[in-house]
């Protein structure tokens, strides 16, 4: 058996820009002759290249981030390089001994981020060039104003407890233009738009009707607070992208260097490669553990996805299909612990409650979205009659450990840092970076040298870009709602408008949760919906921590529900499929993610909060076998395909059962039964009647 690396090569998910190459030919034919691969042949750099260029086309049409200048000019070059290896040493270092006043060290994060990005992504797609370099250069410098001001002013600015001046307005008008302007650029037109239109909420109060009549605000006043306090552009959600976010970004940033993508991606093919429906497991797995630690969805859709889609294409499903697995696989992502994409330590940082505690009760939740997806694959390969990769195209387990298994190292440091060292977050983050280029060092395929270690720390400043922007943004959103009430408001209307009743509660906040968060990066989306939507919840007695969790997860997914499923349009990009198509199926596949939420909403033992080891796993083994049910009723297919009106029969059962009445769990479990007899009893009959038929 020859090595991983002499079998393939994938695409590494550093945030924005896909590394690495394939040594696949991965064909593009929807149903091949046959279905496994034992005729892959060694891939072309021009086969290469032109499936790389392909899926980064698809990012730069649905993923702002990914449009940056296609052209620099030498000096500036070295000038966003150094500044962007600058402040990721400099947060790094603060992280073990912080310099400066928390609103000013907010205010040099801000300020730095807008200059880069300026100077890095250009006004629109076609304003590429040089002449545009002039008036970029001037919103670059004019970007570090504020920090400058709010430096040199500091303790006036502290202390005149509201009193502001024509400067400070000033200062903070031409803040708030240049965050709404960066945002635009690096997220696109939504966020900045949902942030004018709360700023004209906040201007207009007095004239708007009902439900959003406040009192409103002069302009004065709202440039103030978006500046110089912390409830506005320098809020909570800045704060975590300066300190957890960053770091975190810098990290994976060494991991993507070290080839821990690569990793993952040889284990997945070594583990799942050769089962049915191999590539589709491949890939869900895969896009899982990258997602969690970059935290961009189509990011890691595009990377992840370059190589992924073609394979899943190869083996028989269709693009449609293919394209639905990875940015259902990779949107979920966000939702697995222990880092989340970060979202955890927003979370945390914004309940007042440990991360540990946000990341352990998101463990199973998140287990349950992966065992739903991987479900569906193998009954739809099953269903298809599709096989995996040939077992001489894949590599072996030991042979992918024995190249790249170190690399887990870094990660078990993390965990141990963050659970039981003691120390700090930002400490933990910071010493986990250092490990990395430690534990790489362990063999040559993996060492970074000092080009190597400058390239993570700016690739890591530029993924954190679009992250520090949109949580500027937020900020402004955030300041307008604390200053209007609009959050208590907005929750009261919604406890109104399904009468007190918490199932019709949950079901207007989901549609509100769908809505705020669509076209929104998965952190801004959060922010936004915990800020609006969460408290809802939480006047009907749901948990914080609980409530938090449910708006998260459908902030999330309205990145895969149509219209405007960004992620799976990204990946119809790369797959060739129909995007509205892809998304439909999309939403399909996440069918179960949608449940979940409900679930631990009505059983918060499914969080492991305050059970015992006894309680927990019964509810943990309950609920996977009805995931797995539900996943069979989503699919139609168990042995043989499912009659459709038995679908939503086994559907009811799988969901009675994850409720805690005893009554409930009898019904659900018996008409469960009845189901599977009768497809057990139709596959007899068809002569299929074995364990392999399932």
């Amino acid at each position: 058996m020859t090595s991983s690396n002499e079998h393939h090569r994938t695409t590494a998910a550093s945030g924005v820009e896909p590394r690495g190459q394939s040594q696949l030919t991965l064909g593009d034919e929807d149903t091949p002759s046959s279905s496994d691969l034992s005729t892959l042949v060694p891939e072309s750099e021009e086969e290469r290249a032109a499936r790389e260029a392909e899926a980064q086309e698809a990012a730069a049409k649905y993923d702002a981030e990914s449009r940056v200048r296609k052209d620099q000019w030498r000096p500036l070059a070295v000038v966003i390089s150094g500044v962007a290896i600058f402040i990721a040493l400099y947060h790094i270092y603060t992280a073990y001994q912080p310099l400066l006043p928390t609103l000013v060290h907010r205010s040099l994060h801000v300020s730095v981020m807008l200059f880069l990005v300026f100077l890095i992504y250009p006004p629109t797609r076609k304003a590429q060039a040089a002449l545009w370099r002039i008036p970029d250069a001037i919103l670059a410098l004019l970007s570090l104003v504020p920090t400058f001001y709010l430096w040199a002013n500091y303790e006036q600015v502290v202390l005149q407890a509201g009193r502001f001046s024509a400067l400070d307005v000033a200062v903070g008008t031409l803040l708030v233009v240049l965050v709404l302007e960066a945002a635009r650029r690096v997220t696109g037109w939504a966020l900045p738009i949902l942030a004018v239109l709360f700023i004209l909420f906040g201007l207009y109060g007095r004239e708007l009707p009902g439900l959003f009549r406040h009192r409103g605000y002069d302009w004065d006043t709202l440039a103030y607070s978006f500046y110089a306090t912390t409830e506005g552009i320098f809020s909570t959600a800045i704060g975590v992208s300066a300190t957890y976010i960053i770091l975190f970004i810098i990290f994976g940033a060494f991991l993507a260097k070290s080839g821990m993508s690569l990793m993952f991606n040889d284990l997945a093919l070594a583990i799942a490669g050769q089962t049915r429906g191999g590539p589709a497991k491949v890939a869900t797995v895969a896009s899982g553990f990258m997602g969690s630690i970059n935290g961009a969805a189509i990011a890691n859709v595009v990377s992840t996805g370059a190589f992924t889609i073609p394979l899943m294409k190869k083996i028989g499903y269709t693009r449609t299909f293919a394209g639905a697995v990875e940015s259902t696989a990779s949107v979920g992502g966000q939702i697995l612990p222990p880092i989340m994409g970060a979202a955890a330590f927003i979370m945390a940082e914004t309940l007042g409650v440990p991360y540990t505690t946000v990341a352990l009760a998101a463990i199973v939740p998140a287990l349950l979205y992966y065992v739903s997806l991987i479900a569906q694959i193998h009954l739809r390969a099953t269903r298809m009659g599709l096989k995996g990769i040939s077992k001489e195209n894949l590599p072996a387990v030991l042979d992918v450990l024995k190249e790249r298994g170190h690399l887990m190292l870094p990660l078990l440091f993390l965990l141990y840092m963050l659970f039981f060292s003691g120390r700090t977050i930002l400490f933990s983050a910071a010493m986990t970076i250092v490990v990395t280029v430690l534990v790489a060092m362990l063999r040559k395929t993996t060492r970074m040298g000092p080009k190597q270690i400058l390239a993570a720390l700016e690739d890591g400043t530029r993924s954190a870009l679009g992250v520090a922007v949109a949580c500027a943004c937020v900020g402004i959103i955030v300041g307008v709602v604390s200053i209007s009430g609009f959050g208590v408001t907005l929750a009261s209307a919604i406890v109104s408008l399904s009468g007190g009743v918490l199932f019709w509660t949950l079901v207007f906040t989901m549609i509100a949760c769908l809505v705020l968060g669509m076209g929104l990066p998965s952190i801004p989306a959060y922010i936004v919906t915990a800020t609006m939507a969460a408290p809802a919840l939480t006047q009907l007695g749901v948990e914080p921590l609980v409530a938090h969790l449910f708006v998260f997860y459908f902030g999330l997914f309205a990145n895969i529900t149509p219209p405007v499923a960004l992620a799976s349009f990204a990946a119809a990009g790369i797959s060739g499929g129909k995007p509205m198509a892809t998304g439909l199926a999309s939403l399909k596949l996440a069918s179960a993610g949608f449940v979940i939420p409900y679930i631990f909403v009505y059983n918060p033992d499914l969080l492991l909060l305050d059970v015992s080891f006894l309680d927990g796993a019964a509810v943990v083994i309950s609920a996977i076998v009805a995931i797995l049910l539900l996943s069979t009723a989503i699919e139609g297919h168990f042995m043989v395909d499912m009659a459709w009106y038995l679908r939503p029969v086994i559907a009811a059962g799988a969901i009675m059962m994850l409720n805690t009445n005893l009554t409930l769990d009898l019904i659900g479990l018996g008409l469960v039964i009845l189901v599977l007899a009768v497809q057990m009893l139709k596959a007899r009959s068809a002569g299929r009647l074995s364990i392999r038929s399932i």
